[in-house]
């Protein structure tokens, strides 16, 4: 932590540091937590419910979780995997209110392109990017959900265990037939 003379800065603590901060009322701390995973929280939440008010309002409501539940957490896992655990509830019962249809847009954030990019590259990899959009939109929930964890979060078998309250080897079982219908769906890609 630095001192600058005004308030305290935590962008250099410890989740550790920022947890014990935060659950002892320091507001800028848990701003801290909020900027450091709100973003991949957010990303999940959307791709969860593609929906950007819904997923906004998920985010929200798993960080009002978690300032409320701070003195509750005792660390036994990340403080990343615990917030991830927070927005997965929540995204279930957000489902559960209102039958959302998984996202069929969008997954990942294209990067802009710059003056000496390949127009038509660009063209086939968004075209796969659509592809792969909708071949996920088509798998069960917990494939689904284990599978942006993995591959678009990057988070271990354990923690996404922890998140979704599965067992590594669920999770495993889940990332396979994921893979399986993914790989079935994309195999003209493969091809190209």
């Amino acid at each position: 932590m630095k001192r600058t003379g005004g308030p305290m800065e935590w962008v250099d603590a410890s989740d550790r540091v920022l947890v014990g901060a935060a659950a002892l009322g320091e507001t800028d701390a848990f701003e801290e937590i909020v900027r450091r995973y709100g973003p991949e929280m957010f990303r999940y939440a959307r791709n969860m419910l593609s929906d950007q008010g819904a997923a906004e309002e998920v985010v929200q409501d798993a960080f009002v979780a978690a300032w409320k539940g701070l003195d509750n957490f005792r660390g036994d896992s990340a403080l990343r995997t615990w917030l991830f655990s927070l927005v997965s509830h929540k995204v279930i019962d957000h489902r559960r209110k209102r039958s959302v249809p998984p996202a069929e847009d969008w997954l990942f954030e294209r990067k802009s392109t710059g003056a000496g990019s390949n127009p038509e590259a660009d063209v086939e990899a968004d075209s796969f990017m659509t592809e792969l959009g909708v071949a996920l939109s088509e798998l069960p929930y917990r494939q689904r959900a284990c599978w942006l964890l993995r591959e678009v979060e990057g988070l271990t078998h354990p923690e996404i265990g922890a998140i979704m309250t599965l067992s590594a080897g669920a999770v495993r079982g889940q990332l396979t037939r994921a893979r399986a219908t993914l790989s079935e769906r994309l195999a003209t890609w493969r091809t190209q």
